[in-house]
């Protein structure tokens, strides 16, 4: 699969807020207004899983050469991976969402 066929746009399973693809070459993989993702990849962009959980923001971390990443943990099995900011002009990624899980336990 490409990364043009990757980078749809979708409506988000747990706010159903409508999610643009982004322009900047890359893909979106959450919903820039709540910040939740779904569990479709086994590695990044092979959407290879059967879990298909939904996946909530649980932290934020700053990591060398990929900058900020939202930490998101599945529902359905557990795993936590770490997803880079979205900084899309046209819908960028809700920064008061972003400074509340970054102040909760994770």
């Amino acid at each position: 699969m490409g990364r043009k066929s990757e980078n749809t746009g979708f409506v988000c399973e747990f706010c159903q807020a409508e999610v643009y693809p982004l322009v900047s070459g890359s893909y979106r993989n959450h919903c820039p207004r709540c910040l939740y993702s779904k569990h479709v990849d086994e590695s990044p962009g092979d959407r290879a899983s059967e879990c298909g959980g939904l996946m909530t923001p649980v932290g934020v971390r700053r990591k060398r050469g990929k900058g900020f990443q939202i930490l998101h943990r599945c529902q359905e099995c557990g795993l936590v991976r770490a997803n880079r900011i979205a900084e899309d002009p046209n819908q960028p990624d809700d920064f008061s969402v972003i400074l509340r899980i970054m102040t909760e336990e994770f």
